[in-house]
């Protein structure tokens, strides 16, 4: 079970259940708080009129008041955030929904991580509308969005992956964190309010002034002591306006600085998600290695913990940042306030602001396992996965993530160097671009060490390359045809580089005419003989297939399809073999294209 954490020592309620109920009755609390804080608000303000003109002892009542209010507003901003949580569970809830019927519209798209340069990231839906990105992504901060952004375009290394997919799995068993942490950064965080420039600032020392404390506590001493005076008539008022003055050049000594400091030091947002988020990972315990490795960058060697730390960076902000604010400004001059505030500061800087500088780094790493463990949990795939030495693939029940699981239809399949390149024919929308994309995708979740949608993957050590979606581009005067030969060369030019590929080409050389596809595929093909790879090309020509017989590392597979008089029916299944039929002809009747029977 979680450990609580605490909010002005209160605790927050994550559970989902009866979320309407639960805000109605905390709305009416807040409400009465509302009231409350009128009420004694108004007290103040009486006590204060009876002070300076009835007696002296006014002041005690006026002090509790002030303190009664302040309990006030923290329990009314405690009973708002627990609102803002209870929001947050309900959106959660809502698109948990939509991602599990993979209706993926309304969810952040990520589209600007497309790029039609790289590998295989645009060709296997990893950004844009209906996109892994889509499913898997539970981030808050942009450093996060991106770092994800980042591990999905990362080229492969399934040993890293496997060695991730442990610390992913024990996550993906802890519920209430995952609950809790997404929660958190979907009522509190906000990217607007995060300031810039948090490393390297924090990693600046202060220039310690010891007399500004001098100097702050005669002001706080002094404005007592004046203000005192005056108010018993032993001190002549004028003397309030003389003392203003001669505090204002100290002021102005630390104006600079702490104005830099507001402009620096996080939003109270931000603040108090990182401070929250850290309560929740400094609560648990984790087995492995990895886990603990990024929690233990998480505390400090020495001192408090590191949610203390931000508790304190928290107060010193809402002084540091409301400097401006009408109702400090007459408190700061008659007690030079700012004195105190610079000395608290810039020792609390010196001492920590170092070993929290990469803090909001090591809180978008635990962002992203946080997402992929959600993602984990949700999916709650079973199957296993392991990697090979030898240059394999072998996949059972393999299915593409971005289908509904329960309308899917699963494949099973393996290649290995005795028959290394894979031709696939088939009739149209039978599902050859498809399965080339599961297994693309599937190795991208495998990358980010995640379970693969498959009961069983085995897979060798190599790197992913695809030649799916070419487009021409009109800027650059570049058509489909030479883009596809573009993407092609490149993948020839890392072969002979001597690096290990699984590449998957996509009805290949299809901006041609038939006589020169087919002799071009055939020609690419034989190009391949001494390099080390596992590959799939789809095409149409079923004339290519006959090259199983002459060249030994081709295998023929296929989709099949079964033509009715008005229908075209699919099983989606791969089956060994070249296809048997196709079905364009009768595809282009039931669109409306009208044949003439040759005489």
């Amino acid at each position: 079970m979680l450990s609580p954490y605490l909010n002005m020592n209160r605790i927050f309620d994550f559970h989902p259940e009866d979320l309407l109920e639960k805000e109605k009755a905390i709305q009416k609390k807040i409400g009465g708080f509302s009231l409350l804080r009128l009420a004694l608000f108004v007290a103040i303000g009486a006590f204060a009129v009876l002070f300076f003109s009835d007696a002296f002892y006014w002041i005690f009542p006026a002090g509790l008041a002030v303190w009664s209010f302040i309990w006030a507003i923290q329990q009314h901003n405690f009973l708002k955030d627990q609102v803002r949580v209870y929001h947050s569970l309900s959106k959660i809830q809502q698109e948990r929904v939509l991602r599990e019927r993979r209706n993926l519209k309304s969810l952040d798209s990520g589209s600007e991580f497309l790029d039609k340069d790289h590998p295989f990231s645009n060709d296997l839906d990893l950004f844009g509308e209906h996109s892994l990105f889509q499913l898997v992504n539970h981030t808050h901060s942009n450093s996060a969005r991106n770092l994800l952004a980042s591990r999905l375009k990362s080229q492969l290394d399934v040993k890293n992956g496997f060695r991730l997919h442990g610390a992913v799995s024990e996550l993906a068993l802890k519920e209430d964190l995952l609950r809790s942490f997404e929660a958190i950064g979907k009522a509190f965080f906000n990217e607007k309010e995060q300031k810039i420039d948090w490393s390297d600032w924090m990693n600046q020392s202060v220039r310690m002034k010891p007399y500004l404390l001098v100097l702050g506590w005669v002001g706080l001493l002094g404005g007592l002591t004046t203000g005192t005076l005056a108010y018993l008539g032993l001190f002549p008022s004028q003397f309030l306006g003389i003392w203003i003055l001669l505090g204002l050049p100290f002021l102005g000594m630390v104006f600079k600085e702490l104005k830099e400091a507001g402009d620096r030091i996080p939003s109270q947002t931000v603040l108090k998600t990182y401070k929250h988020w850290l309560f929740l990972l400094e609560a648990e315990k984790f087995d492995n290695s990895i886990l603990r490795d990024h929690q233990d960058k998480l505390m400090l060697p020495e001192g408090p913990s590191t949610s203390k730390l931000l508790e304190e960076l928290d107060r010193l902000s809402l002084w540091i940042q409301n400097r401006m604010n009408l109702l400090y400004i007459p408190l700061n001059l008659f007690f030079w306030t700012d004195l105190l505030i610079y000395y608290r500061w810039a020792k609390w800087k010196n001492n920590w602001g170092k070993e929290i500088a990469s803090l909001p780094d090591e809180l978008a790493y635990w962002e992203l396992l946080i997402s992929l463990a959600i993602f984990e949990r949700e999916e709650a795939q079973l199957g296993s996965w392991e990697v090979s030495d030898k240059m394999e693939f072998e996949a059972k029940g393999i299915f593409h993530p971005l289908l509904e699981p329960k309308t899917a239809v699963a494949n099973d399949f393996s290649v290995d160097q005795s028959g290394k390149l894979i031709l696939l024919t088939g009739a149209n929308m039978s599902g050859k671009t498809t399965f080339m994309r599961t297994l693309g995708i599937n190795l991208v979740l495998v990358n980010l060490g995640l379970s693969p949608f498959a009961k069983f993957l085995r897979l060798g050590v190599f790197k992913l390359y695809t030649s799916m979606r070419n487009s021409d581009n009109l800027g650059q005067s570049i058509s489909s045809f030479y883009a596809e030969l573009s993407r092609i060369k490149g993948m020839i030019d890392r072969l002979e580089n001597g690096e290990r590929l699984f590449f998957l080409l996509d009805e290949i050389l299809k901006g041609t005419n038939t006589e020169d596809r087919i002799a071009g595929s055939e020609a690419l093909i034989r190009q391949l003989a001494m390099r080390e790879f596992l590959g799939i090309i789809s095409t149409h020509d079923i004339e290519l297939s006959r090259l199983e017989s002459k060249i030994p590392y081709l295998r023929n597979f296929s989709f099949h399809s079964q033509i009715h008089e008005n229908t075209i029916d699919f099983d989606y299944l791969i089956k060994p073999g070249p296809c048997p039929s196709f079905n364009a002809h009768k595809l282009m009747e039931l669109m409306g294209i009208r044949f003439e029977e040759k005489s």
